[in-house]
């Protein structure tokens, strides 16, 4: 007796979906249950990933898949994670094959959220690198296959969503997140004030960057390119 395929799964966002990648980073859309697992072992051990993030730590895989990405991610359709696959930390096939990662080349986690068709709009948010993955190309190239598909026209090769405005908020007390926010080219707008901290954890005003379409063409696109071909 075969065994019934199981139904794909409805990342249900806003906009078209593509895999993006370059030599060395591989962004797949999260399917919790190729990823969860991997997301779960690389991060329960260090809780300090989640210190300047809203949800976490999880208890396990399940909890961070049933109370949060199917509560908070994939019912809304502004909202889309990606699984980042170090390329370089073990050898592909670069022939079309879809190759399973595993827990030497899955590196972390990096969303779309807060998008809008309305506004050709979106934010880069919910970065999770995990530790063995930091201070590497990884974050750099992510960021950056990220903006270019919001940014690139729909013309370009490959094509992108010719959003308008890609945003980026983070903690000022994140100073990791501003450096990368302002290495890639994002511009501070704003700092908004929050309310009180989240029992155990820090508190936080949010520090808003963005780059629109017009920083993108007169720059952006060059510097983020001098970045990610480092």
């Amino acid at each position: 007796m075969s065994t019934p395929t199981p139904p794909l799964y409805d990342v249900n966002f806003c906009f078209p979906v593509r895999e993006l990648e370059n030599d060395r980073v591989k962004l797949t859309p999260f399917i919790p249950a190729q990823h969860a697992d991997l997301f779960f072992q690389g991060s329960s051990s260090h809780p300090e990933l989640y210190q300047h993030l809203p949800p976490g730590p999880f208890p396990s895989a399940t909890t961070f898949t049933e109370d949060y990405v199917h509560v908070h991610i994939q019912p809304n359709t502004g909202n889309i994670f990606y699984a980042i696959i170090d390329k370089t930390r073990t050898s592909r096939m670069d022939d079309g094959t879809n190759v399973p990662p595993t827990d030497i080349d899955f590196a972390g986690i990096i969303g779309y959220i807060h998008g809008s068709p309305t506004h050709l709009s979106v934010e880069i948010g919910c970065i999770i690198v995990l530790p063995p993955f930091q201070r590497t190309h990884v974050t750099t190239d992510a960021v950056g296959l990220l903006l270019r598909y919001a940014l690139d026209l729909p013309t370009a090769t490959p094509p992108g969503l010719g959003l308008r405005r890609v945003q980026w908020q983070t903690s000022e007390k994140n100073e990791a997140s501003i450096r990368v926010a302002e290495r890639m080219g994002f511009k501070r707008e704003a700092r908004l004030i929050d309310g009180d901290p989240r029992a155990g954890t820090l508190g936080r005003h949010t520090v808003v960057f963005a780059i629109c379409w017009d920083d993108w063409e007169n720059g952006g696109r060059e510097q983020v390119a001098r970045l990610m071909d480092r």
